[in-house]
């Protein structure tokens, strides 16, 4: 079996893939990086525990980080727990895609991987949606090159913000409301969140499409969060939540080969 972990500024998800590359299982941990290797180990250890996985038949890892102070932790969980060293992705790494950005070191490796699991199940040209943390836009020409995209504030981090900076505005929980004409303060934060990015979607999605020179392309979506938006407009050909841990055992199988 080949262990993937995806490690994001909110959650970790850990995929658990077979030979053939199905996947078995998969279950996240917060993301705190206050966290000792110790701590992650037993959290680690009671949840493979938990869905019955033996660390024992792990063969291979592979590891995605977009917090630099985790990328070592890990390293050395993953080896005292299943006794492999996990391939990190990063500069060096084969990913199938080559990379057509200004500063490649910046590009997060979020972006990539969901990128060669949208490629590899879907096939290019594409635009991906990510609703995580931060809401990315990713873009993959039919030369299979990764080509930029843009970078916006989260659904949830959105509403995290206005009950932050305001001081009359309060925390509401994250659902779509029925009309975009509110009648409460709760609906119509909920409204200006779920509405608004909504319209964001669909105006930076055919802004790519227009630079692109595209009449039609895949629009794909990922991230816990993508299904608040599902019902509301046609926006998405795909909606996928597993991408990351596809895509993370994908470039695997390139780079053990």
């Amino acid at each position: 079996m080949i262990i993937a972990i995806d490690i994001g500024n909110t959650n970790i998800k850990i995929g658990v893939f077979n030979r053939v590359g199905k996947l078995l299982n998969s279950f996240k941990m917060s993301t705190d990086i206050k966290r000792t290797s110790d701590e992650y180990v037993a959290l680690l250890l009671q949840l493979l525990n938990y869905n019955n996985i033996d660390p024992k038949i792990v063969k291979g890892a592979i590891l995605s980080s977009v917090i630099p102070q985790l990328d070592y932790t890990f390293t050395n969980v993953v080896q005292y727990v299943f006794g492999v060293k996990p391939i990190v992705v990063g500069v060096g790494v084969k990913t199938g895609l080559a990379i057509r950005y200004e500063f490649p070191k910046e590009l997060g490796s979020d972006r990539i991987i969901t990128c060669v699991a949208a490629e590899k199940q879907y096939g290019a040209p594409f635009i991906l949606v990510d609703f995580g943390t931060a809401t990315t836009f990713n873009v993959v020409n039919e030369r299979k090159e990764f080509v930029g995209g843009a970078i916006t504030l989260g659904l949830k981090a959105t509403m995290e913000s206005l009950a932050h900076c305001t001081a009359k505005l309060p925390s509401v929980e994250l659902e779509t409301p029925a009309k975009v004409i509110a009648q409460s303060t709760r609906k119509a934060i909920q409204s200006g969140v779920i509405y608004g990015a909504v319209g964001q979607i669909q105006y930076i999605t055919e802004r790519t499409k227009a630079e692109m020179g595209w009449k039609n392309v895949q629009i794909i979506a990922t991230g816990g969060m993508a299904n608040l938006l599902v019902g509301i407009e046609p926006l998405f050909d795909h909606i996928d939540r597993e991408l990351s841990l596809k895509g993370l055992y994908e470039i695997y199988r390139i780079n053990a080969e």
